[in-house]
């Protein structure tokens, strides 16, 4: 895992980044004053079109706070002359028919008794006695009595939407009821006043309970699309002065401003688009606040990048690419020598092509000494070869000279044994490389070898083998095949008829379990009443060569089998799957390890 996180991060070691990362460190304080001063002005500015937006609001709500204010000026004054008319309803109902006649404003005036049973009101003397004890209004007002001002839909008299002034009445601590004083809701809008510029905008009004009192719609509007989605009116009094954008219940993002019209009972509510607010305008100075010092900061790196390329970059990629192709053997010339570089690097490439072409001499010579201790070394190997065959060519014609049959059979395994290291000398001096031997190929000869004597003396053996592809030190390969050798002869000698009736057999592996692991079994056949193994000479070197292999030797009885199992350790000198002699490492390589 730290592996790969280290190669990913092998970019930051380039001339590149290091040189944009220095240049981003010089230019940040600059970057960092130009967006800190962008952005202070950008925020003055939008504080000052918040401010502007809180005065066009208290303004267009400025008639209607004046007739709020009279309105709850009224009520209270009202209070002292409904006390001296008490238990005279005509004359009561007669000063407040002449208080609305005479004020041309209000639409109703009233006196709500505790019991919800309206007897002095301003309505005409054939209108019906109101009676409100069962309405829910009226029930909350009179448990709970204080100055308010409240919207109906439809007033009890006039039948139609006004808004509601309260004002509670005392004798001296008694509570006796309620002053109300209507108007109509299209007189308060009427007094709501949009300056120039501000098409789209919309003032609502809404009392302390958060209850919707006017509201700037159109015909059949929702006063409710024009209220925020997710902030409710009741948390909004206790904010004062506000501006916040979010988006409304119509789903259009837009900028709202709260200003109180009677501080404590009616608020103001303004509602802009956008672009009346000028809130794209701040969004683009903040985005511009930001991007300058960004811009700045890239034309710079690109500049820098440039100028860092065109006198650098390229010509060291030049020089990468010539070491490249030099140390993976393109080595016909020496590399030329950069022209148009600048001076320090001109004489690394003039180094280069001296090293390279010292290089390429002293290599000529060194392969051509190898090639001549090469053809010596091939050459000794195939006299002893030659030789070792010829020992052998003796001892067989020797044996033919011999009647005794234990001294054949002893002259006939000291040939085998001449005929398997013969083998490994040819295999030697055939081989590309001589610090590998291909074992594979070894065991194979020796088994064709002692299969075809086998075969020659009159018997019939099946041999089966699964020889894979090893490689391995010669000083491996030399016990190893003499092993080989004792194993598959003893095999051939104690191989029986099996109980089923068919030939003996003998099998032979050559595998590689795990990688740096050899090995080899060779099993034969049994018969029903034979033991099989041995004590002799062939155990005794069996086990001799598995002490150089520093290998295990195993051996064990199955029923109708006899099986040998070595195990070693592979000696390699060098990659054993590819035909190249070599393999070169390149220091110019884009990652530290890595193999071309």
């Amino acid at each position: 895992m730290l592996r790969r996180i280290t190669q990913r991060m092998e970019f930051t070691r380039r001339l590149g980044f290091r040189l944009g990362a220095l240049l981003s460190i010089a230019i940040l304080p600059i970057g960092l004053i130009s967006l800190v001063q962008n952005l202070h002005l950008s925020r003055e500015a939008e504080r000052s079109a918040e401010i502007a937006l809180l005065g066009r609001t208290a303004s267009a709500a400025a008639g209607e706070r004046a007739l709020l204010q009279s309105a709850l000026g009224a009520a209270d004054a009202l209070g002292p002359a409904i006390l001296e008319s008490a238990g005279q309803p005509g004359m009561c109902s007669d000063l407040l028919r002449n208080f609305v006649q005479r004020s041309g404003t209000y639409r109703h005036a009233a006196f709500v008794p505790v019991d919800g049973r309206v007897e002095c009101s301003s309505a005409g003397p054939d209108d019906p006695q109101l009676d409100l004890s069962n309405s829910d209004m009226v029930r909350e007002f009179m448990q709970n009595p204080m100055t308010a001002v409240t919207a109906m839909a439809q007033g009890p008299v006039s039948r139609e939407p006004v808004v509601v002034v309260l004002q509670p009445l005392y004798r001296d601590r008694e509570f006796l009821g309620l002053t109300a004083l209507s108007l109509t809701q299209e007189l308060l809008r009427s007094t709501h006043a949009m300056d120039f510029g501000t098409e789209g905008a919309r003032i609502l009004t809404f009392n302390n309970s958060g209850r919707v009192l006017i509201a700037d719609t159109s015909q059949g509007d929702d006063p409710a699309q024009l209220l925020p989605r997710d902030v409710p009116l009741v948390s909004l009094p206790g904010q004062g002065e506000a501006t916040f954008r979010t988006r409304a219940n119509s789903g259009e993002m837009r900028v709202f401003t709260v200003v109180p019209v009677v501080p404590g009972l009616v608020y103001a509510l303004g509602s802009w688009s956008p672009s009346i607010a000028g809130v794209g305008l701040f969004q683009l100075s903040r985005f511009g606040a930001v991007m300058l010092p960004v811009a700045l900061w890239v034309v710079s790196l690109a500049v820098a990048y440039f100028a860092v390329f065109r006198l650098v970059l390229r010509h060291i990629t030049v020089l990468r690419g010539q070491m490249r192709r030099f140390a993976i053997g393109n080595r016909d010339s020496p590399p030329p020598v950069l022209a148009d570089a600048p001076t320090e690097i001109a004489d690394v490439s003039q180094t280069f092509h001296n090293m390279a072409r010292i290089l390429i001499r002293d290599e000529e010579a060194m392969e051509q000494a190898v090639a001549e201790k090469t053809v010596l070394l091939k050459e000794v190997h195939h006299r002893v070869k030659n030789n070792l065959q010829l020992i052998a060519s003796i001892i067989n014609m020797q044996s033919r000279l011999i009647d005794d049959r234990d001294a054949k059979r002893v002259l006939r395994s000291v040939q085998d044994r001449v005929a398997a290291l013969a083998t490994i000398y040819r295999n030697l001096y055939q081989a590309e490389q001589l610090d590998q031997v291909y074992a594979d190929r070894l065991i194979t000869d020796i088994i064709a070898q002692l299969t075809t004597a086998s075969a020659s003396a009159g018997r019939h053996l099946q041999v089966q083998t699964d020889i894979q592809p090893l490689t391995m030190l010669p000083d491996q390969a030399v016990p190893l095949t003499l092993l080989t050798t004792e194993a598959f002869t003893n095999a051939m000698k104690y191989a029986g008829n099996p109980a089923d009736g068919g030939d003996p057999w003998v099998r032979v592996s050559l595998t590689s379990p795990t990688p740096g692991q050899g090995l080899l079994e060779v099993v034969n056949s049994t018969g029903p009443d034979e033991a099989a193994g041995g004590t002799g000479l062939g155990s005794q070197l069996i086990e001799a060569f598995s002490m150089q292999l520093e290998g295990d030797v195993t051996t064990d009885s199955q029923p109708g089998a006899y099986r040998l199992a070595l195990t070693f350790r592979l000696g390699q000198a060098g990659s054993a799957g590819g035909n190249s002699p070599r393999q070169v490492v390149l220091t110019s390589a884009a990652r530290a390890g890595s193999r071309h």
